[in-house]
């Protein structure tokens, strides 16, 4: 497994959902499709433990987040960008999704939850924000973003005047 045949692999998604709103019709599609245990969640899932073994997946580290965008959004993702992420018992920085995210959620840890949902695909429309956050264990979180649209919001500092 190297980039070139992650991309291919990851564009079997990308080019059946491409165009389609991004909500929880398309999540229903997904986990009915693509769940946990299906062939192609299988195969994204040892790509990605792979990739992360390898070091071209989750190689950039910070906060206690291992992470990196893998590809960048392009007619050969069908538009998306791809991230993954290898999260253990944390939250991440508080975002927007301008157009949206999808997320392909694999635990490594048996019961490990990306922001409450077990293995699966999680769907979050345009213009929805959160804290990502794994709980009870370790996962690998794959990203689809349209056009590879994301804003991170500002970090709140510390009140500097009152000192």
């Amino acid at each position: 497994m190297d980039v070139s045949a992650f991309q291919q692999l990851v564009s079997r998604v990308t080019e059946e959902i491409a165009g389609i709103p991004l909500g929880s019709a398309l999540e229903s599609h997904l986990n009915a499709q693509h769940g946990a245990g299906t062939d192609l969640y299988e195969q994204l899932f040892d790509a990605c433990k792979l990739g992360v073994r390898d070091g071209w997946l989750c190689n950039r580290e910070g906060g206690g987040i291992r992470y990196g965008r893998v590809l960048k959004a392009s007619e050969a993702t069908h538009g998306f960008s791809v991230d993954v992420v290898d999260m253990q018992d944390i939250a991440g920085p508080h975002h927007v999704h301008p157009n949206g995210e999808i997320d392909l959620i694999m635990p490594l840890s048996a019961d490990a939850c990306f922001d409450g949902r077990p293995a699966g695909w999680c769907v979050y429309e345009a213009g929805s924000a959160h804290a990502p956050t794994v709980t009870r264990g370790r996962a690998l979180v794959l990203y689809l973003l349209p056009q590879g649209a994301i804003q991170f919001s500002p970090v709140a500092k510390p009140d500097t005047a009152a000192a």
